[in-house]
């Protein structure tokens, strides 16, 4: 997922402070933290040993807890908070020297917050295998068919593509039908030519990437620990840095049929494949098609 880079100096408009984002990142990682104790769902790292004995039975739960949860406010001002500081700034980047890697900084930061949270939170010497069974169990990956889950996943992303166009569809006559079509979009975001550009094979590993990462985060992570309304505001504050609120009513409609599915199916693998199937159809097939179409 790019981010939008500042390229000039911001226009004269309403500004939101990054130290407040960051401090609401750090507030919105403590809310998180307490609702997964609330739940049943806080890593035996973070709780102290009544069998351990000495001063590090204080301060050791206490200091992987503090190190865990400083990772993933980075990671939320990083990915959620920060890109709303962006919002309406109307800033130009020169996607053409956005090297590909950057592409996958955002999910890169994601896995990093959740395989700290993991090594904090259940790595144990000598009990690694033990503590991976609980950390897929918790993350929603263990599964008793997992190509089953695929194969649901498959038709679930068809489907939830022709759901979000369609809603967006309907969204836009009733804006339009209320004489609001000046608020309407005339033009994609400037990232999405760009990507249309790229090779295929980035292509598809963007949208598998976004499939997996995003999905092990928002639902496997932050679902059964915040509830799908929250998880669900996250995840489109995740992808408020397109600058069109248009399309958040598909991001925000995709994001609860992806809730769905992991609560029906108990485990994120049709979720992921789902998100997968639905980027790659954008990605592959449709975007380029309109961007020929339109030239």
């Amino acid at each position: 997922m790019v981010r939008p880079g500042r390229a000039g100096p911001a226009p004269a408009q309403l500004m939101i402070h990054p130290v407040l984002l960051l401090a609401l990142s750090a507030v919105a990682a403590l809310g998180i933290d307490r609702l997964t104790a609330r739940r049943g769902l806080e890593p035996p790292g973070f709780v102290a040993r009544l069998d351990a004995d000495g001063p590090a039975a204080d301060w050791v739960p206490v200091a992987r807890r503090a190190l865990a949860m400083t990772a993933l406010a980075l990671v939320l001002w990083a990915g959620v908070f920060g890109p709303l500081g962006q919002i309406g700034q109307g800033l130009e980047v020169d996607y053409s020297q956005v090297p590909l890697p950057q592409l996958f900084l955002l999910h890169a930061l994601f896995v990093g917050a959740l395989a700290a949270w993991f090594v904090l939170g259940f790595g144990e010497l000598g009990r690694w295998r033990e503590s991976l069974g609980t950390w897929r169990r918790q993350f929603g990956l263990e599964s008793s068919g997992v190509g089953r889950e695929i194969g649901l996943g498959l038709a679930a992303g068809v489907v939830a593509w022709l759901g979000a166009i369609s809603l967006m569809l309907i969204v836009a006559g009733l804006v339009w039908a209320l004489g609001g079509a000046d608020s309407l979009p005339r033009e994609p975001p400037t990232v999405m030519p760009w990507l249309a550009s790229l090779p295929w094979a980035i292509r598809l590993a963007v949208a598998l990437s976004a499939g997996v990462v995003e999905e092990l985060f928002f639902r496997g992570y932050l679902q059964p620990r915040v509830g799908v309304l929250l998880s669900t505001v996250l995840f489109v504050g995740a992808h408020m840095s397109y600058d069109q609120p248009f399309m958040l009513v598909g991001v925000a409609f995709l994001s609860l049929v992806f809730a769905g599915l992991v609560v029906w199916r108990q485990s994120v693998w049709a979720a992921m494949t789902a998100h997968f199937v639905f980027d790659a159809i954008q990605l592959l097939i449709v975007l380029p098609m309109a961007l020929r179409w339109v030239a």
